[in-house]
């Protein structure tokens, strides 16, 4: 059972996620219709990624259902916002890209630390490998998952030909 305390304590992550996803949409120069789409799209991916970690998973599984996710939000926005993809998938993105784990790669290395270098480089270009997987399958999904109509059969009604 999850406990309050980590339920406050993912809101919260989850808050920073969103205001760092939209600081990063204006740096990136994102209309400013479409940063509170943004912000959901990279708050949506960090929940997952602490649900997925909370619950046990792994970082790299972690990585792959939170990029699975926010590259669906991604696609379901750029339908109904009339946007590229790009503009969300980029700026969502954001919050799980292993930044970290590239820089003490390089710490590591650069210290003289092979084992750790090599530890942390491997776990970076899994989580690195997940997340392109992630985008892969999503962006290979047909469109009409994204989309809010369905075509609606038609109900009794039988069309007459001439």
């Amino acid at each position: 059972m999850i406990d309050l305390f980590t339920l406050l304590n993912w809101a919260l992550q989850t808050g920073v996620a969103f205001v760092a996803t939209i600081a990063f949409a204006i740096i990136f120069h994102t209309p400013p219709r479409e940063y509170l789409c943004c912000g959901v799209t990279g708050a949506v991916g960090w929940l997952v990624y602490l649900v997925c970690t909370g619950l046990g998973s792994g970082v790299v599984a972690a990585s792959f259902f939170a990029t699975v996710a926010l590259t669906w939000f991604s696609r379901f926005f750029s339908f109904v916002r009339k946007a590229p993809v790009t503009v969300f998938l980029i700026c969502g993105i954001f919050p799980i890209v292993p930044g970290a784990g590239i820089y003490y790669t390089g710490y590591h290395f650069f210290m003289s630390d092979n084992a750790l270098a090599l530890d942390k480089g491997l776990e970076t270009i899994k989580i690195a490998v997940a997340i392109a997987l992630g985008i892969g399958i999503v962006l290979s999904l047909p469109q009409f998952f994204f989309t809010l109509k369905r075509k609606a059969k038609a109900c009794g009604k039988e069309e007459h030909h001439a």
